[in-house]
């Protein structure tokens, strides 16, 4: 029996941002149609458990300029809207959605926030390799290791920034630091009683 992988999205005027928590997937196929009809298998886990997804989106998108990127921990796709405009919700019809499709809340922008020009510029997409789906005929035929290996290089990236805005605070906290009793000595009455105690206790 096959799965539902979690599935988040997000929009702005002109595009759909759709992205597929499936850490690990293997035999990744991703499809889409004009008529907005989405679909996803791929195997995962331990033991291969089969994961299925179809989706019917809301309205028609633009294939041949929709990007997908199959990564170590998700597939991550943007499609392009067939006509600029915000939907009401992801999926078309009346029903609720289904409980493993949720909102994106890092990507999402309001409709009054979103005035077409932001495009990607406030997305941080790491460098990400992303094919077309235009003319692949599913993604079936895609070379999953290259994108594995840009997957480990986000993985690394990402914690090299983190190190870095940790080791940022230490270095200008030395600064401070060194630069204080400089700047106290220079300073005036109280600083010449700091003197004479630190004279005193040596």
């Amino acid at each position: 029996m096959s799965r539902h992988p979690e599935v988040k999205w997000a929009q702005r005027l002109d595009k759909v941002f759709i992205t597929v928590q499936l850490p690990d997937s293997k035999d990744s196929k991703v499809n889409l149609e004009p008529d907005g009809v989405f679909t996803f298998s791929g195997s995962a886990g331990s033991e291969n458990h089969h994961y299925e997804l179809k989706l019917e989106l809301f309205d028609k998108v633009n294939v041949e300029e929709s990007k997908v990127n199959i990564g170590v921990r998700s597939i991550f796709c943007i499609l392009e809207k067939a006509e600029k405009g915000w939907w009401k919700k992801l999926l078309r019809g009346d029903g609720k959605p289904p409980h493993y499709v949720k909102v994106d809340w890092d990507k999402w922008v309001d409709e009054d926030e979103d005035d077409g020009t932001a495009g990607l510029g406030d997305l941080d997409l790491g460098g990400m390799d992303f094919s077309k789906f235009g003319g692949m005929g599913g993604m079936g035929d895609m070379d999953m290791g290259d994108m594995g290996d840009m997957g480990d290089d986000n993985d690394s990236d990402d914690s090299d920034d983190d190190e870095q805005e940790v080791s940022k605070p230490e270095k200008s906290g030395d600064k401070v630091e060194s630069a204080k009793p400089e700047g106290e000595i220079k300073g005036g009455v109280g600083s010449s009683e700091e003197k004479k105690e630190a004279a005193a206790s040596t």
